[in-house]
């Protein structure tokens, strides 16, 4: 599908559930389908994320969201999600238009084959012309296979179909330079890079899982895939083409003008950390200037249990994030290879190797592009901690 026409849609929880009832906002629904409607004459593919579905099912299983447990938001889930989306079916209907619903978890982004068929229904939805909205499966996710907020989950959708608008709805005009609500909050009405206000974005709504940080975090994900992002207030009676066409406040997020090809966009761009390795700054600079495989022989510490085919993230000498890659070996294969250098690798490991533990195809270094993220604790190669001499 081409970039141009596509457009994915964040919404989150408190516009489209009321905050004390705790059921649908319809006439929010309706402005919201409306204006989807009137994209849709334009040859714009629209995709909505839609959060909504625990909060609408609270009251169905007796809880609210300042006391609902794990397995209570589970099964709320289960019981909201049909009342979401037969609340988007009827009105989709008015418009002449119908709806599908794809339920994802962290595995569908991680698993490069399952992201691609994922990506193939998608497309295959939009060429019948029918809307997707797409969720996490937050009725079966354990903590371990979760993405956790809508807000990356929606950018990896931006970056899965190649779209060129992302827009995200909440319940301010967009990013301000601290909480909006203190004295002197100036907004923010364009950024290049998100990471000089990360720190001024701490909290999170009443009924959704992510604040501000998540938000610059899927913005981030989004401009490195070349999809511009807006972040919006969604009480608007036109609340995607008026910020599309620049008809009202909005944050937006300027795409890189040179994108990286999906397969590094794919390796570089993570919900959870597999594992790491460690490595020396030389090595990570000659990365940074060129293509290099990471050798058995260049491996300093190792963290994580990690199969192969999983990504890595991979830290120099002083603990900066400097590339990420696809691992050649599990964790305890690695293992193995890096503590033992002398002996030969197919004596280790029971079959033939080059010692290649992430081969330079499958190596991206970050180049300041990216939000990096901190260092886990431990990651030592051996049970002393020492590296063995070469």
């Amino acid at each position: 599908m081409p970039q141009s026409n596509t457009v994915v849609v964040k919404i989150g929880s408190t516009l489209v559930a009321n905050t004390e009832r705790l059921t649908p906002r319809f006439g929010f629904i309706q402005r919201m389908l409306e204006d989807v409607a009137r994209l849709r004459e334009r040859g714009t593919n629209v995709i909505l994320c839609s959060s909504g579905a625990v909060a609408l099912g609270l009251k169905i299983v007796g809880e609210r969201p300042e006391t609902a447990g794990v397995s209570d938001k589970q099964a709320a889930a289960a019981c909201g999600m049909p009342i979401l989306t037969n609340a988007y079916k009827q009105i989709g209907h008015e418009f002449d238009f119908e709806i599908a619903q794809v339920l994802l978890t962290l595995g569908d982004f991680e698993d490069h084959r399952r992201f691609l068929n994922t990506r193939n229904t998608v497309f295959r939805l939009l060429e019948a012309g029918v809307m997707p909205i797409v969720n996490e499966n937050d009725s079966i996710t354990t903590e371990e296979i979760r993405v956790g907020d809508n807000d990356r989950l929606a950018a990896k959708v931006a970056q899965m179909v190649d779209a060129k608008d992302f827009i995200i709805l909440t319940e301010v005009d967009g990013l301000f330079d601290r909480h909006p609500d203190e004295e002197g909050a100036e907004f923010i009405p364009e950024v290049t890079d998100v990471a000089p206000f990360m720190e001024a974005t701490k909290g999170k709504s009443t009924l959704g899982t992510g604040g501000m940080t998540t938000k610059l975090m899927a913005a981030n994900i989004a401009q490195e895939a070349g999809v511009t992002t807006y972040i919006a207030h969604g009480e608007h009676d036109n609340p995607l083409s008026s910020v599309l066409d620049g008809e009202r406040r909005a944050t937006k997020f300027i795409a890189h003008d040179t994108p990286t090809t999906g397969w590094e966009r794919w390796i570089a761009n993570r919900l959870q950390m597999a594992g790491s390795i460690g490595i020396s700054d030389e090595l990570a600079d000659e990365i940074a200037e060129g293509n290099r495989a990471i050798r058995r022989e260049d491996i300093l510490s190792i963290e994580g249990d990690f199969s192969r085919g999983d990504v890595l993230h991979i830290y120099d000498q002083q603990g900066q994030e400097r590339a990420r890659g696809l691992s050649d070996f599990t964790s305890e294969e690695l293992r193995v290879l890096a503590v033992n250098p002398h002996l030969d690798a197919e004596q280790l490991l029971g079959y033939k190797t080059k010692g290649e533990v992430i081969r330079d195809k499958n190596l991206v270094a970050l180049e300041g592009r990216h939000l990096l993220w901190d260092a886990p604790e431990g990651g030592e190669l051996s049970g002393h901690g020492e590296r063995p001499a070469s």
